[in-house]
Order: structure tokens, then C-alpha cells, then sequence
């Protein structure tokens, strides 16, 4: 025991320890250095309506499910430092998936390694004889990552595994005979199991990321797996992780689809990592998809890794999920100082079937509503030059929704404007000359803290053909999530100027902007009624 306090007692003092040892001591302290109950989440940068950790750091969300009333969201998380190292799972529930309640940890590392992403289901069939149907058991499925194995150069040194819990979600057991699926192949990177129930096989489905393709695995019961396909791209060297594969149904109509995401580590389209998906078919055995027709979530540069609920009820209907709102370029340097990274909003999807394909909708969940408080209403009016917004609505916690009539817009650049007192600011801008929105925060602070960060200004395709444009922004202290016509385009960008952002305005620039209403709504700190 003495043994284990020095140990433990070097984790604490330094993060550092905690990598270059390995993670392979299931004792290690959960230590959370929150802020104090004045200072908790009113720091300059933290989201008020967004999730993120009590303190210290968190990536991708992890074994989501929805049980009894409840969202579980799972996710990778160091309770030891704010940036990335031995991954355990932290946990927290909802019953809107806006409102968060904070658990204790869900699943430490172990003596075959860390816990890295994966999924969670619920076996109402108890198919995997780990519970009963009466209290069906919770299923977890992770990678295991063993750092020894690793600095060992042995390849094989991520497996994965199972826990399950059967109450509810709150303690979890690791399942005696992992790890599930070895790594036979000793594949470097090999991880992210997510699941899925496929009815007409009577089998669950689980994909896994195998470096630059996914690999597909069935099972009758949960803890016994075997490899049935696999599906990527020929000639892609990129890195693939965080696959999610679920039916969907074609909006409007009886045609059924099969959906896989996947996050992409490099190459997305505005540099570093983003979150892309096929559209196709899948058999129970095999995924088919028009290779080409790849595409992508979201424009942005910071919504990665998303992955969607299991198990919400079929009389919802809904394909629910979320994304960690960072990007690897800058995760770890991102000038925050208790607590590093935040989800996206919990985001809707819809599968919509264009003239040529498939297309991918996502919008903030309706429940998301309910944070809102009453309105401003713009427009009818003619923008020129610039306009700054007032009303009762802070400019860094703000929801806009405006319909642009196009037809009668004259100006071929306009956009909105936010900014604070010391100049710094952030542009998004709709041109219709170049065929494209550009959302720029090369200056949204003077004190720059990333090359990668600050580099670019970004932008995505915008068909501005029609008649109208409804465009939806919503901002959150650090962070812009943009909604194109109903979800047609996302982009999701984050920034930290040096102070809030405390103008609001909208801009056209040699002509006008033609707005035809607009309403813009204040929003809710989800943190105030529970701390």
C-alpha cells in the first residue's frame, strides 16, 4: 500500500508521470480541482449552455444512451490535468441533453490499459445473459490502449472491450473475458467500437476504425465477435476514428438508409480534423456506399468526433447526437485554464433526399427552445453598411434567426459582425460572388496562441440560387454553431478573445442587405440552478 501512495502521490504532482508510466493502475486518484462556488463556470471563456467538464480535460463523447428518462453521456476524460492523457470515461445525465448533471467516473483504466472511445447500448433481450429482460443489462463497448505495449512497438496494443451495468448506468463491471476482439492484425490504430442492434440478421453490429477504413464485427450476445467486412476508401491515407453506422429513414418518405460517420483526422475541409459520412446500404454484413459521395457534417473546423444516442425511443423518432467542439490542431494550447474543451449543442439529424443523392441535415434539438428568452424582432429592413443590434440579449450568449430575401439583396458581400471593446472580433460573411460563407477569426485576439489556430480564414459551399436564405447563428462565449436553411450547412467554429464579445451587428458592403425577418433571442446558463 505504501507502494501505491508514492505512485499515486506522483500522478497527482504531475500529469507527466501518468504517460510516461502508463495507465495500467486502476487506483489512480480522481482529483478535480474546481473552481470555488463563486468563480464556478464564469470564467472569461467558459460556455453557458454548452457542456463541458467541472475542471480539467475532456475530448470525444463516448457511450451515449437513453434509459428511464434520462441522456447518459459518456466521454474521454483526465481528471488529472487539462490536457490529453490516460483516458478514463466521465460521466453525466440529462433529461434534455442541455441541462447536465455531473457523475462520478464511469470506467478507470485497468491492468489491460486505459479506456479509449466507444459506444454503449441497452440488451432489452439481455442477449448477452449480463442482466435480466426484466432489468436489461447496459452494455459498454471501448477500446483498451495499453501504453506499455505501445512504447513496446508491439502494434497489438489496442483491443477491445466490454463493461456493462445493470443499474442503469451508474456502476459499471468490466466483463471478466476481455478483451473482445483482439488485435490480431496488429493494427497501430484500431478503436472506437460503436454498435448497433441490425433486426433483419438478429445480430448487433459493431464498426471499429482500423486506421484508414472501418472494420465490421456481429454478434449474437454482446461478448462473442466475429469479423464479417470492412469499408474505405482505396488510396486514403488518412486517418478514420469515432465511426457510428444507423439506419435512417429518408424525410418524407418509406425509403431506408444506412448512415456511417466518420471523423477524419487531417485533410477536412478547412484544415486539421472534421466529422464526414456515407450514405448507403448495409446488409448486415457488408456497407455499401458511393465512395465518392463521402461528405460532410459539418464545414467547420470544430465539431469532431460526433456519434449519436442509443436507444431513444421509437415514438421520439429522432437521430440525436452530439461532437466534441475542438479540433487536434490546438486542442491541448486553447487558452483556457481550469477545464479544456466543450460539446457541441446536441444536434438532430435528418437524412433528406436531394435531385442527385443524399444529403445529411443536422439542427440544433428542439429542446434547445427552452433556453431561450423573449425575443428582438428585426426586419422588415434594408441593411446598409452596418447595423449594430441592441436588446435585451448579451452578444456572447445569443441566439440569431433571420430570413435573408436574396432576390432583393443588392449587395454581393454581407454577414455579422461580433466584437468587443479592444477591436478584436470575428466575421461571417456570405458572399454571393464567390459562392461561399467565410467565417473569419483571425483576429478574434491579439495575443494569438496557435499558428494553426489563427492561419486561415475558413469557409464552405453556399448555394445562393434561392429566393430566400434562413440563417441561424448561435454563440456561446467562445464558440459560433451556423445553421444554414434547416441544417442544409453546419459549421461550428470556437475562438477566445481576450474579452467578451459585446457587439453584435449585422453588415452589406456595396449594397444592401435584404433581411425579411429576424428575431434574436437571449439564452439560459444551464449551470445556474446547480451551482
Amino acid at each position: 500500500m505504501k507502494r501505491l501512495g508514492i505512485l499515486r502521490l506522483l500522478l497527482l504532482m504531475t500529469p507527466i508521470f501518468a504517460f510516461l508510466l502508463g495507465c495500467n493502475n486502476p487506483q489512480a486518484a480522481e482529483v478535480i480541482t474546481s473552481p470555488t462556488a463563486q468563480q464556478a463556470y464564469q470564467e472569461l471563456h467558459r460556455p453557458q449552455f454548452h457542456f463541458t467538464p467541472k475542471a480539467n480535460w475532456m475530448n470525444d463523447p463516448n457511450g451515449m444512451f437513453y434509459y428511464k428518462g434520462k441522456y447518459h453521456l459518456f466521454y474521454q476524460y483526465f481528471p488529472d490535468s487539462t490536457v490529453w492523457g490516460p483516458m478514463h470515461w466521465g460521466h453525466a445525465e440529462s433529461t434534455d441533453m442541455l441541462r447536465w448533471e455531473h457523475l462520478p467516473i464511469g470506467l478507470y483504466p485497468d491492468s489491460i490499459g486505459c479506456i479509449f472511445s466507444g459506444g454503449a447500448v441497452v440488451d432489452h433481450n439481455n442477449t448477452s445473459k449480463l442482466g435480466t429482460t426484466q432489468n436489461p443489462p447496459i452494455v459498454a463497448t471501448f477500446t483498451h490502449h495499453d501504453f506499455v505495449g505501445e512504447k513496446a512497438k508491439s502494434n497489438d496494443f489496442q483491443k477491445q472491450s466490454i463493461a456493462y451495468s445493470i443499474d442503469g448506468g451508474y456502476e459499471w463491471i468490466k466483463y471478466k473475458g476481455n478483451p473482445v476482439i483482439p488485435n490480431t492484425e496488429k493494427i497501430k490504430d484500431f478503436r472506437d467500437p460503436k454498435v448497433v442492434w441490425h433486426e433483419p440478421s438478429q445480430k448487433w453490429i459493431l464498426v471499429l476504425a482500423a486506421y484508414d477504413k472501418v472494420k465490421f464485427y456481429a454478434s449474437p450476445n454482446l461478448t462473442d465477435w466475429e469479423f464479417i467486412s470492412d469499408f474505405g476508401i482505396e488510396g486514403d491515407n488518412r486517418l478514420w476514428e469515432c465511426p457510428d453506422l444507423f439506419p435512417m429513414r429518408v424525410e418524407g418518405t418509406e425509403e431506408d438508409k444506412w448512415v456511417l460517420i466518420v471523423s477524419i483526422q487531417k485533410e477536412a475541409p478547412n484544415d486539421g480534423t472534421a466529422t464526414s459520412y456515407f450514405v448507403g446500404e448495409f446488409d448486415g454484413t457488408t456497407f455499401k456506399s458511393e465512395i465518392e459521395n463521402q461528405k460532410w457534417l459539418d464545414w467547420g473546423t470544430d465539431n469532431y468526433a460526433f456519434v449519436t444516442w442509443n436507444n431513444v425511443p421509437k415514438a421520439d423518432g429522432r437521430v440525436l447526437g452530439i461532437g466534441w467542439m475542438s479540433n487536434w490542431q490546438y486542442a491541448q494550447i486553447v487558452p483556457t485554464e481550469t477545464w479544456r474543451s466543450a460539446m457541441t449543442l446536441p444536434r438532430e439529424l435528418r437524412l433528406i433526399k436531394t435531385a442527385s443523392n443524399y444529403a445529411l441535415h443536422s439542427v440544433p434539438v428542439k429542446e434547445f427552445e427552452s433556453l431561450r428568452g423573449l425575443p428582438t424582432a428585426l426586419g422588415p429592413i434594408e441593411i446598409k453598411e452596418e447595423k449594430v443590434l441592441e436588446g435585451s440579449f448579451s452578444a456572447s450568449q445569443t441566439e440569431l434567426d433571420l430570413t435573408v430575401d436574396l432576390d432583393k439583396t443588392t449587395s454581393n458581400s454581407f454577414g455579422i459582425k461580433l466584437q468587443n471593446e479592444l477591436g478584436e472580433r470575428v466575421l461571417i460573411t456570405f458572399d454571393k460572388s464567390e459562392g461561399k460563407l467565410f467565417v473569419d477569426r483571425t483576429k478574434s485576439r491579439k495575443d494569438q496562441f496557435s499558428d494553426a489556430f489563427y492561419k486561415n480564414i475558413h469557409a464552405a459551399p453556399i448555394d445562393f440560387e434561392k429566393e430566400q436564405m434562413n440563417i441561424r447563428m448561435i454563440i456561446d462565449a467562445a464558440s459560433i454553431e451556423i445553421f444554414i436553411d434547416k441544417g442544409e450547412l453546419s459549421f461550428t467554429s470556437i475562438f477566445f478573445p481576450s474579452e467578451k464579445f459585446n457587439s453584435l451587428s449585422l453588415f452589406a458592403k456595396d449594397g444592401t442587405c435584404n433581411l425579411l425577418n429576424g428575431e434574436v433571442f437571449p439564452l439560459t446558463n444551464i449551470w445556474n440552478e446547480k451551482h
